[in-house]
């Protein structure tokens, strides 16, 4: 895509996925997990200086008395106003409300970064998908295990959900 994407901030939310410590800081490609992060912070700053929800995934595991070290989201990361989702699938919608809370809003538009780009992210979105929303993906806004996986992703399935733009190209209509 050559031209900035034009989105609505009362129709459309940012979905950040598992920007958790203990995820941020695995060995992630193809960009470390600190510049998944950075480019999550601007897009997140930008969302809401215009009025649109930032939606925070993190996942909780099940059936353990506690979760492990650096399973809360990344330190400054969440601002007031922000939704927070404790997901305890591989996708964000499953038995946590956010379509609800979502469509509360009116969004109809959802704009994904994370980690997993294969896993948490593709999920959460194909789920997305299957309810009716636009999808937006910012390729520079997540990563995954492998290169080759976020790249499948990205090349492959993204394109077919919806529309794969770098965060420079997110845009709101005035």
């Amino acid at each position: 895509m050559t031209a900035p994407l034009a989105l609505d901030p009362a129709r459309t939310a940012l979905v950040l996925v598992d920007l958790m410590e203990r995820i941020v800081a695995l060995p992630l490609e193809p960009r470390k997990g600190t510049e998944v992060l950075r480019a999550a912070e601007e897009l997140a700053a930008a969302f809401r200086a215009a009025g649109a929800p930032v939606v925070l995934v993190r996942v909780e595991r099940g059936g353990v008395a506690e979760q492990p070290p650096g399973s809360g989201l990344v330190a400054g990361l969440a601002r007031d106003g922000d939704l927070e989702v404790v997901k305890r699938t591989i996708g964000a919608f499953q038995g946590t409300g956010l379509d609800e809370r979502l469509r509360e809003r009116g969004v109809r538009t959802l704009v994904f970064g994370g980690v997993a780009t294969n896993l948490g992210v593709e999920s959460t979105a194909r789920a997305a998908g299957d309810l009716g929303y636009d999808l937006v993906f910012v390729e520079d806004a997540m990563s995954a295990f492998t290169a080759a996986e976020h790249e499948a992703s990205v090349r492959l399935d993204f394109p077919r959900l919806g529309t794969v733009v770098t965060a420079r190209e997110v845009r709101f209509v005035a």
